[in-house]
């Protein structure tokens, strides 16, 4: 058995009590893992001046596998989001969110079994946007008009919308290598190019040249993003690996997730060429934070994904079913779960406590 070193960011929030939850369960396995404590979040802001200071990505750096926790994201003001960063400083293309049927989550689904492979470097996600007000958003909206590509009121905040070939071309082919490598059948573009012409429609162009490369391997189909999410939710069944864009990979993804239950066992994953960072989906819910009633579930998943992702697949298959038996018990299994299949949070039980009883199921 290897041996990993393994960066482990707890966040803020929830964050400490749940990959505390997520790092006993792993350990519970046998693998061979030392973990390297690295801090990101707002705590860090007043003495830090950063919610995410160099040695964290230096230690990511030198691992090339980070798991963490949620990281409290400010609303229309402050810093941008953590995640964000991370996925920009270290080149975290893909972001992939499985969702999947589980017992006892109380799903209106069952037999889901749907990836979403989302591109996770451009799009309105860039981060290039003007202020109302500003300048730099007047000389864009004069330049527009003079340009004839369009009027814009003057009273206008502005984000722009980056789409590669490059980019496109790498988040399609990854999402065909790995239905491949997973036994997956067909992967979906999704898209609205029928409006988006000069942005989607060169995304959607790229992901039909690089489908040709998988002709007679692979079945390949577009949708346009709106029908996508109706054909979601009326046949789920007709889809298996979806491709996005950034801004509609992250819709559908928790559009997926409420199919099965919810963020709460959503698991997650940023991957590039060199790096890897793994992370549920779901917030950090401060107001819950030190309380031990938050559902690690997510965070286990993630561990999931990361011990597959470190060639351990045995220790995943056995946390996975693991899961699976607790859940569908539901005799020790925390608040929401518990209230959601009984309709009442009588006898639920703790953070620490839900990880004690996946160990014992190891």
């Amino acid at each position: 058995m290897s041996k990993h070193t393994v960066t482990l960011i707890p966040g803020d929030g929830i964050g400490p009590e749940i990959t505390s939850a997520m790092q006993r369960v792993v350990e519970a396995t046998g693998v061979d893992i030392a973990w390297e404590i690295a801090e990101a979040g707002a705590h860090l802001m007043e003495q830090g001046g950063t919610p995410l200071p160099q040695e964290t990505l230096d230690s990511i750096k030198k691992n090339k596998v980070a798991i963490k926790g949620p990281v409290t994201t400010p609303v229309g003001s402050g810093f941008r989001s953590v995640n964000v960063q991370l996925r920009k400083e270290l080149d975290l293309f893909v972001n992939l969110r499985p969702a999947f049927s589980l017992p006892g989550t109380g799903a209106r689904y069952q037999d889901i079994d749907l990836v979403i492979v989302r591109e996770n470097t451009e799009d309105l996600y860039a981060g290039v946007e003007f202020e109302e007000g500003s300048a730099q958003a007047q000389e864009l909206i004069e330049f527009c008009e003079k340009s004839g590509a369009g009027s814009i009121r003057k009273d206008s905040g502005i984000s722009l919308k980056p789409i590669s070939v490059s980019a496109s071309k790498r988040i399609v082919t990854w999402a065909c290598e790995y239905a491949l490598a997973n036994d997956r059948k067909k992967v979906t573009a999704v898209h609205k190019a029928n409006i988006l012409k000069y942005s989607d429609g060169l995304y959607l162009k790229v992901a039909r040249e690089v489908a040709e490369q998988y002709e007679g391997r692979l079945e390949f189909e577009d949708r346009i993003v709106d029908a996508c999410c109706m054909g979601l939710v009326m046949r789920p069944e007709d889809f298996d690996v979806l491709v996005l864009p950034n801004l509609y990979g992250d819709i559908v993804s928790d559009l997926c997730a409420g199919m099965v239950g919810g963020l709460g066992i959503a698991p997650g994953a940023n991957i590039g060429t060199e790096c890897a960072v793994f992370e549920p989906v779901h917030g950090s819910a401060p107001k819950y934070a030190g309380l031990n009633v938050a559902n690690p579930t997510a965070e286990l998943l993630t561990a999931v994904l990361m011990l597959r992702h470190l060639q351990e697949p045995e220790a995943a298959e056995r946390i996975l079913e693991a899961v699976r038996q607790v859940l569908a018990e539901g005799t020790a299994v925390t608040y929401d779960i518990k209230r959601i299949n009984t309709g009442s949070t009588d006898g639920s039980v703790g953070t620490q406590e839900y990880a004690d009883a996946v160990i014992a199921r190891l």
